[in-house]
């Protein structure tokens, strides 16, 4: 790889770039960095609710998006809240969280595929719920561990946002990704698939249903994707098969991350398809991982530009270097 500050990349699907450094030596002290604890004060309350004993879904707000639009279409609404139910002010979604059983504070990677899988159980039936009530455009799915990935909890758990709007990156992915099979005649994801063993220095894992890989316009250091074999754009049509297989993929990863990064903060993310759309034939639902290991600078603020200090290629050679080397130990 030719040395230079940055190297500027540009991602295959979305056509967005990202700067990535390549002219520095990967230190790991720099970023490896334990996900922080929750001060809760004692009392988690996903111990506590909802009430039972296993994993249980809890309601945090419904109604979570009122839509204000631009500054002029707020003063316009601004009159009519005082008439009108929430309900019809243009207010939709919701804000929900999955909890494992109570006191379930370890990491996702810690616990047994049980309890993972019941929890990607509960985001591809809330998918699927969200799609038949015909209400909102998308559902997202999240995790968010340790406070520096801004965690409320130190409780196992994923929260859904039932959003009334496309997230502007599905709405870049979803247009690019159509593009791509256009112009290429296949979908990126299937295609990324396929070529993972041709690129190594990037292919993290792999099995029969999955691979994880560091993407070529990596925005963070340690951004993995975990992309189904199987070509599927909507998560809410997973088969248990697809729920055994994520499971599996995200406990792998997560653990792999931990190892090599000392049980980093992060968020976990799924893509998956609008809820109002059918776009089975250019769009591939996936996982994304971003360690939180850096605060944003001013260079990403000012341009937009993701900054990468750690290079895809270089991150995937720590990761593979750290499972050998405790391999190797286990051996």
């Amino acid at each position: 790889m030719a040395a230079g500050l940055f190297e500027l990349r540009k991602d295959p699907i979305t056509g967005w770039w990202v700067a990535t450094v390549v002219d520095r030596a990967f230190h790991r002290d720099r970023f490896a960095r334990a996900a922080e604890r929750i001060d809760d004060g004692g009392d988690c309350q996903n111990c506590r609710l909802p009430e039972g004993d296993g994993v249980r879904l809890r309601v945090l707000k419904d109604y979570a998006f009122h839509v204000v639009g631009t500054e002029d279409e707020a003063r316009q609404l601004d009159g009519q809240l005082a008439q009108v139910a929430i309900s019809g002010a243009r207010a939709a979604g919701s804000w929900r969280t999955v909890v494992a059983p109570p006191g379930e504070h370890r990491a996702l990677h810690q616990v047994g595929s049980a309890i993972v899988e019941a929890l990607v159980t509960s985001a591809r039936d809330a998918v699927a719920a969200a799609r038949d009530a015909e209400q909102t455009d998308y559902l997202q799915v999240v995790q968010n561990w340790g406070a520096q990935s801004g965690a409320r909890t130190n409780h196992l758990c994923l929260e859904f946002y039932d959003l009334p709007q496309i997230p502007h990156r599905i709405a870049e992915e979803l247009g690019g990704a159509a593009r791509y099979v256009i112009r290429e005649g296949e979908c990126p994801w299937c295609r990324l698939v396929r070529d993972a063993p041709r690129a190594p220095e990037r292919l993290v894992w792999e099995d029969a249903d999955s691979v994880v890989v560091a993407p070529w316009a990596s925005r963070s250091a340690f951004e993995l994707w975990i992309v189904p074999r199987r070509h599927e754009a909507d998560f809410g049509r997973a088969t248990e098969a697809d729920i055994r297989a994520t499971g599996a993929a995200l406990r792998h990863v997560l653990n792999t991350l931990a190892r090599t990064l000392d049980g980093p903060p992060y968020n976990l993310i799924l893509h998956t398809a609008p809820l109002r759309e059918r776009v089975d034939a250019t769009y591939h639902w996936h996982w994304e991982v971003h360690p939180r290991l850096r605060e944003i600078a001013g260079l990403e603020l000012g341009t937009g530009l993701p900054v990468n200090p750690v290079s895809p290629e270089d991150a995937v050679e720590e990761l593979l270097a750290r499972a050998a080397g405790v391999a190797e130990t286990a051996g």
